[in-house]
């Protein structure tokens, strides 16, 4: 720590996992490596001379499963947690000096990503608790439909009762719907006589207001149709002050569909003035008193940005390009931070707490981003697909931190502006910031470029723009799609381009320049979003993922080829989570071997002795789920959650990354990119049951896979039942049978939450699914014993006599 801010307070805790649990973690990490060696250096001295093309198959499976754990395991020998002190903060940095922010927020299809989500995202950002004229918010409309820019619209109106409802009775959370959904509401603010009638008249005005948002797509459909009345050829999208919606029609045509449309930038509510503005006591145009209420909102801006046929528009990353361009014009906060549609904020505080990591006087001018782990609503109660993912938020995540940092997941992220423009940090470029050499990256506008100093003061705070003529015609050129041509933008600048998981690369690459970046987890949970509960869907969002982290490896951003400045784990983890699902293949296979000898006599053994075989592999596998327990107590998790990771592993490693592995094949031959659906967030159930979706089957494809590992377990256990029984129980060949069986009965275990989801709406009677397990088992048995006995009694009959 340099002299200068020796004497500053600190702004966060460091705290390390306690000796008593991370000693013994390291040691058994050590132990089950030693016994993997030695497990196979006994295979190679006992090989399999009977099946010696299985033997090998086996060899090669069971190494890549070893390589792939120490590559899992390494980063994760140092986790640390990093505690914001946000009383620290307050007393070093006060209200008016805490830098700007600029919050994005992308959606793309109003149906897929329902509008009601989108606007409790914003409301619970206009509500947050930072000072309200440091910040402005901004959405990213991708499918330019007039339904999200009417929407802000009655966002805005909204917004004028709720945010200063919010302030004055401290609401958590700061989603309306959210907020009025849930049973109990413990009461911290200062008026307790005043709330129960604010909150009635609140809560009526938000019914309304969900009523008008509902209604949006057939009001404009009405009045479209009303204004098309008489006009043969035309049949467009028209707004309330009877214009034509430049965006996407609702009856596409040239330049108004999806992928074809002008670019669109609405201011929706100006920058507040600096000083605080109260309302008034209750009356017509106030329904509760808001004399002592600070009654400003913060800037919130719709953008859409220009399509073109004749260019790839790049998905979310594009998309955030251009907020990121169009922000250094009308805000320019030296802090970003974007949200998915449907992550709100939780904890009002939370855009506070980053701010500890980024203004810490220790290390914070090489901190990139601060990540937050993501928190989800609705899920089931058993959280039967893992969609929690707490082994992955609460554990990887952690263990990064003890490097170089976490990943970037996506949504719940902070980041210091000029790193997405690509520079270095401090500690590897002292002199300031220079665009010598960087302006044909950037691009060819000039009042960008004159913008990029000021965002990289990360004092600074937010200053009013006045959007007149000259600034719109700018503002519009950042948002076309030739922009970008012959720059850097998608590959060293902004967001990543030609990969599906951009979040991830996007990470990597500032990484790879040496800046470092935090993990932050507070309570109440800063932010809260959704997770999709059915089946499909979730095996679809997995997908997208591992099909994604594949996509890593075989580009430009592969770990292995990152320079020096990425920290040695650090590189580590990075391969890792971009070859994992190749491992799965092995797994398909391993899971598909009884097939051999499910209706065969001949024994077929990937090694001999078997038995010794088979107790060297539980005693390896063991020694994972011990260190897996270890896990569970240093990262703060429950059983059930490192549990259902382990079943939706199984899941996933049967069907989606298989898929995965396969699609990159196909991409690797052919030359062209993956298509990954969105993930949809809206429910098809029809029941008015919370978890509906829960049992509702969607057949696809990718189900196939898994569902034929689930059958030929099932009858592998009944035929090693039957052999056994054909055999004698005390048999070897008996013994070997139940011996191979105790893997066919765990991988019933791990697929259960599988064969619940598709049951469909028996699922929700698990003993229905024992029943049929047992039957199935049982028929499988006796077919195998009546059929040996059959075989038995044809080869005496046709026996040569005498």
């Amino acid at each position: 720590m340099s002299g200068a801010s020796a004497g500053r307070p600190l702004l966060f805790r460091t705290m390390k996992v306690k000796g008593s649990i991370l000693h013994p973690y390291r040691f058994l990490i050590l132990v089950r490596l030693v016994a993997i060696v030695a497990f196979f250096a006994w295979r190679v001295e006992h090989r399999n001379h009977d099946g010696t093309w299985l033997w090998a198959t086996s060899m090669v499976a069971d190494a890549w499963f070893g390589f792939s754990w120490l590559l899992n395991q390494l980063p994760k020998l140092n986790p640390i947690k990093r505690v914001p002190d946000l009383v620290a903060l307050a007393d070093r940095h006060g209200e008016a000096i805490l830098p700007g922010i600029d919050v994005f927020v992308t959606t793309v299809d109003p149906v897929d990503e329902p509008v009601l989500y989108t606007v409790n995202t914003i409301l619970s950002i206009l509500a947050a608790d930072y000072p309200v004229d440091k910040y402005a918010c901004y959405l990213s409309d991708d499918g330019g439909t007039l339904v999200h820019y009417e929407a802000m619209l009655q966002v805005a109106s909204f917004a004028a009762l709720w945010v200063p409802f919010c302030r004055k009775h401290c609401v958590e959370p700061r989603s309306p719907e959210n907020y009025f959904g849930m049973k109990t509401r413990p009461y911290v603010g200062g008026m307790a006589g005043e709330f129960m009638s604010d909150h009635r008249r609140v809560r009526r005005e938000y019914g309304e207001f969900k009523v008008r948002i509902d209604s949006l797509s057939t009001t404009i459909r009405r009045r479209s149709d009303a204004y098309n009345k008489g006009d043969d050829g035309v049949h467009a999208t028209w707004m309330a002050d009877g214009t034509q919606w430049a965006g996407t029609w609702i009856e596409q045509a040239d330049n108004h569909r999806r992928g074809h449309h002008a670019g669109i930038v609405q201011v929706m509510l100006d920058h507040p003035s600096c000083k605080p503005q109260l309302g008034s006591s209750v009356s017509t145009n106030s329904p509760i008193d808001l004399s002592n209420v600070d009654t400003r909102l913060p800037m919130l801006v719709y953008i859409s940005r220009e399509k073109h046929p004749g260019y790839d528009n790049q998905k979310k990353a594009g998309a955030m390009n251009v907020m990121l361009r169009v922000s250094a014009f009308l805000s320019n906060a030296p802090f970003v931070i974007n949200f998915d549609c449907d992550h709100y904020i939780n904890n009002s505080r939370a855009l506070r707490a980053p701010m500890c990591f980024m203004l810490d006087p220790r290390d914070g001018q090489n901190t990139a981003f601060v990540q937050f782990p993501q928190r989800f609503d609705d899920v089931d109660p058993t959280d039967r697909y893992s969609n929690h993912n707490r082994v992955f938020f609460d554990g990887t995540m952690l263990s990064l931190n003890g490097l170089q940092g976490p990943t970037y997941l996506g949504t719940g992220t902070m980041f210091r502006r000029v790193a997405l423009y690509g520079m270095e940090p401090p500690r590897y470029k002292v002199e300031n910031i220079k665009l010598v050499g960087k302006a044909a990256e950037l691009g060819n506008s000039t009042p960008f470029l004159k913008s990029i100093p000021d965002g990289a003061i990360q004092e600074r705070s937010i200053t009013p723009v006045l959007v007149d003529e000259g600034l719109s015609n700018d503002i519009a050129t950042l948002m076309t799609c030739a922009y970008e041509d012959g720059s850097s933008w998608g590959r060293d600048v902004g967001w990543v381009y030609n990969i599906a998981t951009e979040d991830v690369v996007t990470g990597f690459r500032i990484h790879r320049q040496g800046w470092r970046s935090m993990y932050c987890s507070m309570e109440p949970a800063a932010f809260r979003g959704t997770a999709p509960i059915n089946l499909t869907e979730r095996l679809y969002q997995v997908l997208r993922w591992s099909g994604g982290s594949l996509e890593v490896f075989f580009s430009h951003s592969n770990a292995l080829i990152a320079s020096r400045r990425l920290h040695p784990l650090q590189r580590i983890a990075y391969l890792n989570m971009s070859i994992y699902p190749i491992a799965t293949m092995f797994i398909l296979a391993y899971s598909f071997f009884p097939v051999m000898w499910l209706f065969s006599e001949e024994s077929y053994y990937i090694q001999r002795p078997f038995g010794t075989f088979i107790m060297y592999l539980v005693a390896v596998i063991a020694m994972m789920h011990v260190i897996g327990m270890f896990e569970v107590k240093w990262a703060g998790i429950t059983l059930q959650d490192w549990w259902r990771n382990e079943q939706f592993y199984m899941i996933a490693a049967t069907g989606v990354y298989p898929t995965a592995v396969l699609y990159m094949a196909l991409k690797l031959i052919r030359g062209k990119g993956i298509y990954f659906r969105l993930t949809s967030k809206q429910t098809e159930a029809c029941s008015g049951e919370k978890f509906a979706d829960l049992y509702t089957v969607r057949w696809v494809p990718l189900l196939i896979p898994t569902v034929a590992v689930l059958v030929v377990n099932i009858a592998a256990i009944g035929a090693a039942i039957g052999k056994a029984a054909t055999w004698g129980f005390f048999t070897d060949q008996a013994w070997h049978a139940v011996l191979g069986m105790v893997f066919n009965v765990g991988n019933l275990v791990l697929l259960y939450p599988f064969a619940l989801g598709i049951m469909g709406q028996w699922g929700k009677r698990p003993g229905i699914l024992l029943v049929m397990l047992v039957m199935a088992i049982g028929t499988v048995g006796l077919l195998y014993v009546t059929l040996q006995q059959d075989g038995h009694r044809m080869s005496f009959l046709t026996r040569p006599s005498g």
